[in-house]
């Protein structure tokens, strides 16, 4: 939890810009008259929220239950910008066609879809889709927020509460089958989009007084939206529940006593959250998780590398309970944030070799689609582990390390990839990790040294923490 951050200006900026001044004035106007008459405002919504959006992509083949590797849009993404920038990631993502792109319906990025029941605003949304489509990807969307008349809140399109707790609230129970009506209305007007995740993290499904998850009520509002979704078309295809596999000290009293390692130990209340969720859904086309290589504590237990052994373990116990409903990562983190939540303490080669470790970690552990989080930064030239240069100003949207890797990633090890083992010198154990198919091997220098590996039967030199792909 608590990894995204969330700027609360960003819904008044977008407004102005967006809108003008003029534009703007109109909209009080309205709310005014609005209030003044009783009702909650519906300036800027529209009622038939269900009507086809755009040109959706030209059908395909029946969807599958995975879409690979690829990332998610955040609060600022390739959509909005200079357009030459945004030009610039369009091109580049057109170039490796198919990566998955993940989108939630409210915040990062996305405005309330349903500000009062039954009015809608998507055109936030719709301009994400719309880059999606564009650029070729794959498109995911998660179901998460919920609009604050849902959860406790008051509607009306100037009401959106969208400070930080506000957002991760989940609806009451008695809005559980409004939230699974807004994810049917999303699934109809975007009809090209065939997989989609239920809610994010479990947000706002905690149980104060037992201390523990509230995998009941979230389980619930699942099976309404999973089966309002397929009533849409029985070909969507639905996960969950997006848990955050969080680790501990392995002495911590909440501290699994079966699923361990040296990286620390599971959160026991995670795992039977977890099991109900398994046990009780009304169905799943795959398993979503979220997670980091460190404990709660932000221990990389023994070292940053080694610790992505977690993302092993509990990859295949989730395999194990599920009897290999495919799995997908909806976070992965292998860099703990700072008070900020920000990731500036590694060089970036440092950065991408553990990240490229934490995804071969991924693999061992059954996985076939993740999403990269943290596409780009508002502004400026500093971006750590950013996938390209801010769009802002007109020489932005330029590729940086990590999208290397993660399209690479993504055009190498594709669902479906059959893994191959290969021979690694016995004194080059320690220092690299592996991960082949009969075509490509990628190899990480885990040391912040020069080495000399001997790898499938090649020997050749590698920087401190470089990441080499091989073709075989």
């Amino acid at each position: 939890m608590g990894r995204h951050g969330w700027d609360s200006d960003t819904r008044r900026w977008r407004l102005t810009a967006l809108l003008g001044v003029g534009a703007v004035a109109l909209a009080l106007a309205v709310t005014l008259f609005s209030t003044l008459s009783g009702g909650p405002s519906t300036a800027g919504t529209i009622r038939d929220g269900d009507k086809v959006h755009g040109t959706p992509a030209s059908p395909g083949a029946k969807p599958e239950p995975y879409v690979g590797w690829g990332f998610t849009h955040t609060q600022y993404s390739a959509d909005e910008g200079a357009g030459a920038a945004t030009a610039r990631v369009e091109k580049l993502l057109g170039q490796d066609a198919g990566l998955a792109q993940n989108q939630h319906i409210m915040g990062w990025g996305a405005d309330n879809p349903e500000p009062v029941k039954g009015h809608y605003d998507f055109g936030a949304l719709d301009r994400r889709v719309d880059f999606m489509r564009a650029s070729g990807g794959t498109p995911v969307i998660t179901l998460c927020c919920s609009p604050d008349w849902m959860k406790g809140g008051t509607a009306g399109a100037d009401n959106t509460n969208w400070s930080r707790a506000a957002l991760e609230t989940a609806p009451t129970p008695d809005h559980y089958q409004d939230f699974a009506g807004l994810a049917a209305t999303v699934a109809r007007r975007y009809p090209d989009v065939k997989h989609f995740i239920v809610w994010n993290e479990f947000k706002g499904f905690w149980n104060d007084a037992k201390s523990r998850w509230d995998y009941e009520g979230y389980t619930k509002m699942y099976n309404l939206v999973f089966r309002a979704l397929k009533k849409v078309d029985k070909d969507i295809m639905v996960g969950g529940p997006y848990l955050v596999m969080d680790s501990v000290d392995p002495r911590d009293q909440d501290a699994s006593a079966t699923l361990k390692g040296p990286w620390g130990a599971m959160d026991q209340r995670v795992l039977d959250a977890f099991s109900y969720w398994n046990t009780h859904k009304a169905g799943a086309d795959f398993a979503v998780v979220d997670g980091s290589s460190y404990t709660r504590d932000d221990d990389m237990l023994p070292n940053e590398f080694a610790a992505t052994d977690k993302l092993t373990a509990v990859g295949a116990w989730v395999r194990r309970q599920t009897h290999g409903l495919p799995l997908w990562w909806a976070e992965y983190y292998v860099e703990p944030g700072d008070g900020n939540d920000d990731r500036k303490g590694w060089s970036e080669s440092h950065r991408v070799a553990v990240q490229a470790t934490g995804m071969i970690a991924m693999v061992k552990g059954g996985a076939e689609s993740g999403f990269y989080w943290n596409p780009e930064e508002k502004t400026g030239t500093a971006c750590a582990g950013c996938l390209w240069t801010p769009t802002d100003g007109t020489g932005g949207g330029r590729a940086l390390p990590m999208y290397g890797l993660v399209s690479r990633f993504a055009k190498a090890f594709p669902p479906g990839t059959r893994y191959e083992n290969v021979s690694v010198a016995a004194d080059d154990v320690p220092d690299v990790r592996v991960l082949a198919s009969d075509r490509t091997v990628l190899v990480v220098n885990t040391q912040n040294r020069t080495i000399s590996a001997q790898v499938d039967g090649k020997r050749f030199d590698m920087r401190p923490y470089e990441v080499k792909w091989l073709d075989r």
